[in-house]
């Protein structure tokens, strides 16, 4: 079992360009209400940050584990949904959503489908329910069934996210803890937007949502770190 300690001398230093990436985006705060290429740029410097995080482990690392691939794959998802929902008020909310449904299916991809965790699954299929009928009356029009459908992606891929987890034995991994905790994390922030557009505003919603999300795209992008399968065992599992 890896220590935490060891965890952030390895990883730690090649996440410093995200965290000031972060600190420009929130120090610049720059005003939703006159969104530019600049803005959107700024928005997803961090998202890009972790990019190079995953790439500073090296190409190789990327091609020998499909599952770190389609992590980095879902976070270039990501920043075009960041850059779209940056002119949401001008008709781009739906592209941003598409965006982080495709974002959310490659993540479960990546988590994979073992172990099963049923009850797991059972569980975030009844709070995506909840979540989705509390939503349902402040939703009109397209968004009645997109919002549906979008609700039961981001729970699957939490299902997935949580389902290996394990906090105590021997078969603990952080990885695991990192993913679990990042589609957590993802689900509160969506949630908040959901809640912010479709039923009330929230105070200080869009702080509330942009940490929880960096704090979610980095901690999933860590979990890819410790990949999965290498690619020989993938191709076996595929065989077998």
């Amino acid at each position: 079992m890896v220590s935490p300690v060891t965890v952030v001398k390895s990883e730690g230093p090649k996440l410093v360009p995200f965290f000031k990436a972060i600190c420009v985006y929130f120090v610049l705060w720059l005003p939703t209400s006159s969104p530019s290429w600049i803005s959107a740029l700024i928005k997803c410097l961090p998202i890009f940050c972790l990019w190079l995080f995953l790439l500073a482990h090296g190409l190789g690392f990327l091609l020998a584990h499909p599952s770190a691939t389609r992590i980095f794959v879902g976070l270039v998802f990501s920043a075009l949904g960041d850059a779209f929902l940056i002119w949401q008020d001008q008709g781009y909310f739906v592209h941003g959503l598409l965006m982080f449904a495709v974002t959310h299916m490659f993540y479960t991809s990546a988590f994979g489908m073992r172990p099963l965790a049923l009850r797991t699954g059972l569980v975030m299929a009844v709070l995506a329910c909840l979540c989705y009928a509390f939503l349902y009356p402040g939703l009109s029009g397209a968004f009645t069934y997109l919002v549906g459908i979008y609700v039961a992606l981001i729970g699957f891929m939490g299902w997935r996210a949580m389902a290996g987890l394990q906090l105590v034995g021997a078969a603990w991994r952080w990885t695991e803890l990192a993913a679990g905790s990042g589609a957590l994390l993802f689900i509160i922030s969506d949630l908040i937007i959901a809640l912010n557009k479709f039923c009330f505003p929230v105070p200080y919603s869009r702080a509330l949502i942009m940490s929880t999300y960096y704090a979610a795209q980095m901690l999933i992008a860590l979990s890819a770190v410790e990949s999965r399968e290498p690619v020989e065992d993938y191709r076996l599992s595929k065989a077998e």
